[in-house]
């Protein structure tokens, strides 16, 4: 793959680093990229500044150009983000709505459903939150309870979702649910568009170590939506269903591998300041650290360039995820032991509402990366199994 950018894609490049300076202004440039997706700080701002993005066609920009979209190729997200993240722009809100939801919508959905969602997902009009996991179906996702049944035009909605990012601050979750409790694991499933807002949805916040709540468990009692708001066909939603897991995996690369870069750069400060570089073995992990990233930029465009080429991700999907996952826990574990001490003590006035500053938050949140979007066990079964052809895990 040839790294360097051509004509059109420099004058791209161009276009955003343009519109970023014009518009990255005051709070907007105040509060910064730190955090991340499923990070509350500044949410209003946030909030603001995504439906600016929006407006102006950013959100969404790799949708055709028939649903507001402008048609953007992968190289021209990877400019995109690559810009965003260097401008240390805010953090996304609409990635679940936008990154996840969208793609399997315009790939499985009906030309109703897309005319119906999509112009609201770019307004950010209406948010989009994840129903997958339950308190007995994580990594095996197969093993979904939350039971949907039609009744005349509607289906009804019984079980409980956890982990759901944003639910809180959600008007609509795509779900997986089962709606044939006699097929098999990986059949009888259906993915559908559940209105947050009404009788029958309860959403509970959990609060984490971190001191945040963007976490929460979402209990469905007889909740309700159309029939027409399913995705695919009956009981055909496992396939829907890994399809967006697939866009999460290739989308998340885009911002993030810069995002990991500018925290690195946060724990280089912090060692200088508390003298941690005079430690060779602290030099050396983070000459590691930054080798890390190298390596996920790299695996990324492998992946990208796999996707452009045969239009499905292969095993550096698996690959990256396991690769980047287990790198920022190790930051986080670095970034610990070059502050020393103080890494124990929480910065700020002891009345002050519980929250982490960004070095202990890397610390205390990195830990659940190896879980969520795929634990690192799966990745390995996967990678080793499919893969490389070696025996088959004992069930």
């Amino acid at each position: 793959m040839d790294f360097r950018d051509t004509p059109q894609e420099a004058a791209f490049r161009d276009e955003v680093r343009a519109w970023l300076t014009e518009h990255l202004t005051g709070e907007f440039a105040e509060i910064g990229g730190g955090g991340g997706p499923a990070d509350e700080s500044g949410w209003d701002v946030r909030l603001e500044w995504e439906r600016l993005l929006g407006k102006d066609r950013w959100v969404g920009m790799a949708w055709p150009e028939t649903y507001g979209g402008r048609d953007a190729s992968i190289v021209e997200q990877v400019i995109f983000n690559e810009e965003y993240a260097k401008a240390n722009a805010p953090a996304r809100l609409s990635f679940f709505g936008e990154g996840l939801f969208a793609p399997t919508l315009i790939a499985y959905g009906t030309e109703e459903q897309k005319r119906r969602f999509l112009p609201r997902i770019q307004a950010v009009d209406e948010l989009w939150c994840q129903g997958y996991s339950e308190p007995n179906a994580g990594s095996d996702l197969s093993n979904v309870q939350t039971r949907a049944v039609l009744d005349g035009d509607q289906w009804v909605i019984n079980g409980q979702k956890v982990w759901t990012t944003f639910a809180h601050r959600s008007d609509w979750c795509f779900a997986v649910v089962r709606t044939n409790p006699d097929a098999p694991a990986h059949k009888g499933i259906s993915y559908l568009l559940v209105p947050m807002h009404q009788p029958g949805v309860t959403v509970r916040p959990l609060r984490q170590m971190t001191g945040s709540a963007e976490f929460n468990e979402v209990f469905f009692d007889d909740a309700r939506t159309d029939a027409s708001n399913i995705v695919g066909e009956r009981d055909d939603g496992w396939k829907v269903a890994m399809a967006t897991l697939g866009f999460e995996r290739g989308t998340a690369f885009l911002s993030q591998q810069l995002g990991f870069q500018r925290e690195l750069a946060d724990v280089i400060d912090a060692a200088r300041e508390h003298g941690a570089t005079d430690d060779a073995n602290v030099r050396q992990r983070l000459a590691d650290s930054w080798i890390g990233v190298q390596i996920m930029k790299y695996n990324g465009l492998r992946m990208l360039s796999s996707l452009v080429r045969k239009g499905v991700l292969g095993p550096e999907a698996s690959i990256g995820k396991l690769y980047w996952s287990t790198w920022h826990r190790r930051l986080g574990e670095l970034a610990m032991d070059v502050l020393g001490p103080a890494a124990e003590i929480r910065p700020g006035p002891a009345d002050a509402p519980y929250e982490l500053d960004q070095l202990r938050r890397i610390y205390m949140f990195s830990r659940s990366e190896t879980i969520y979007a795929g634990a690192s066990e799966i990745q390995k079964n996967i990678l080793g199994e499919r893969v490389l052809g070696l025996p088959r895990e004992p069930r």
